[in-house]
């Protein structure tokens, strides 16, 4: 994977004020209010910041946690995993391994998926690119 590497001058000229702070600031956004919360559609979803593909729909399922969830990412080098201790716990956050940028977290909480894991991802940290065939972009 190519690794994407932009000044912080760079990337708040790229991105808005919020996206700025979720992807470079690994802020988080309010549950429940995300775009991409509700999307059923077949398709990618790719990291905001970088275009990166990340997760495939067939991957998606209701957690019922605010956020969209995602059992898997695309391909198991997609996003990297950092042990996060801030806030008073420990918590694995998630970066897309191409640019870095804060996508969520990832948790062992979720028996009812191939993989028990829930990947909660901020909407605002991915795009989303309806393909019926969930085939890689040409």
């Amino acid at each position: 994977m190519t690794k994407i590497s932009k000044s912080e001058e760079q990337w708040r000229a790229e991105l808005d004020e919020f996206e700025y702070h979720v992807l470079r600031e690994a802020g988080t956004e309010r549950p429940f209010t995300g775009k991409l919360l509700g999307e059923d559609r077949v398709g990618v979803y790719s990291c905001r910041a970088c275009g990166a593909e990340l997760f495939r729909s067939a991957t998606k399922f209701e957690a019922h946690c605010g956020w969209p969830s995602f059992y898997a990412p695309k391909e198991s080098d997609a996003v990297d995993l950092i042990v996060d201790r801030s806030h008073g716990m420990v918590r694995t956050e998630v970066r897309c391994a191409a640019c870095g940028s804060h996508l969520g977290h990832v948790f062992d909480d979720a028996p009812q998926t191939p993989t028990g894991d829930r990947f909660c991802m901020n909407s605002v940290s991915l795009t989303f690119e309806e393909r019926p065939d969930g085939a890689p972009a040409p």
